[in-house]
């Protein structure tokens, strides 16, 4: 009988890095096993107000007695932490991290290891995903109902290291009426539908005045999709305090009916 064929040197480097990409995928796992849903804040377009959305969808959630998690995936602009101003970064606890809550709502993100806030990240892919993946397996997340994840813009590599590696029960997908925010939020449905997971429905952001209204509804009945509700453009989001939900009735309304809204569709989508 023959003995094996012995490994070429490239041969065995790339078996080392299928155990290595095993290995990193069981500690993402177990972090992770114990959340509830998870839910990702996306769009093909920067500057529509997902990370406005992301947030104050978190402290809603966390307002109506729900444990939840907050995940800054914006690797390049951070900018969850100055939303929902907080300073503070996590705890180490023993190989773990431990998140700091800011409004009843656990946050991660990569601005607490920035030395400046307005310090500029060039990182190629590999280094995202790599960062991505270090969040999340080194964060102590406990056993949160919903972790609401606020994703970078874009239909390219940072946006689908999070989808891959985060297994997210569903997106809410975020435009506002603009024509083109609502091309690139048509493009960022496309690419989740190319990846087989769920879209739980659009939010139309800065709704009325200058921007008009309606992008976001429009969108949603020609993709046959959900829409959860719009948000008015407001004074209150640029209040220094914190997320506006909590320093505006109407905001505060805004948001429960989208939430209200996601909750039914996160339930149909268990059936």
């Amino acid at each position: 009988m023959s003995s094996p064929r012995k490994l070429t040197p490239q041969e065995e480097a790339r078996l080392a890095q299928v155990r290595a990409n095993f290995q990193e995928r069981r500690k993402v796992s177990e972090s992770l096993e114990g959340i509830g849903v998870r839910v990702g804040v996306y769009s093909g377009k920067g500057g529509v107000g997902k990370t406005t959305v992301a947030t104050n969808l978190a402290v809603t959630l966390a307002a109506q007695d729900n444990d939840v998690a907050l995940f800054d995936c914006d690797i390049d602009c951070p900018n969850v932490t100055r939303v929902l101003r907080i300073s503070e970064g996590p705890v180490q606890n023993g190989e773990k991290l431990v998140p700091p809550s800011r409004f009843g709502v656990k946050v991660m993100s990569m601005a607490f290891f920035q030395a400046n806030e307005d310090e500029a990240i060039v990182w190629r892919g590999p280094m995202i995903h790599n960062a991505i993946n270090q969040f999340l397996h080194s964060t102590e997340w406990g056993d949160p109902d919903y972790m609401v994840v606020d994703l970078p813009p874009g239909t390219s590599d940072a946006p689908l290291t999070v989808m891959q590696t985060l297994n997210l029960d569903g997106f809410v997908i975020v435009t506002t009426p603009h024509e083109l925010a609502v091309l690139d939020a048509k493009r960022s449905i496309n690419m989740i539908k190319k990846m087989n997971l769920k879209v739980f429905g659009v939010v139309e952001n800065l709704s009325g005045g200058v921007f008009g209204t309606g992008g976001g509804k429009a969108l949603a009945e020609e993709m046959e999709l959900p829409f959860l509700g719009a948000l008015t453009m407001s004074a209150e989001y640029t209040n220094s305090r914190g997320p506006a939900s909590l320093e505006s009735d109407e905001v505060a309304a805004e948001f429960k009916v989208i939430t209200d809204n996601l909750k039914v569709q996160i339930e149909a989508s268990k059936k």
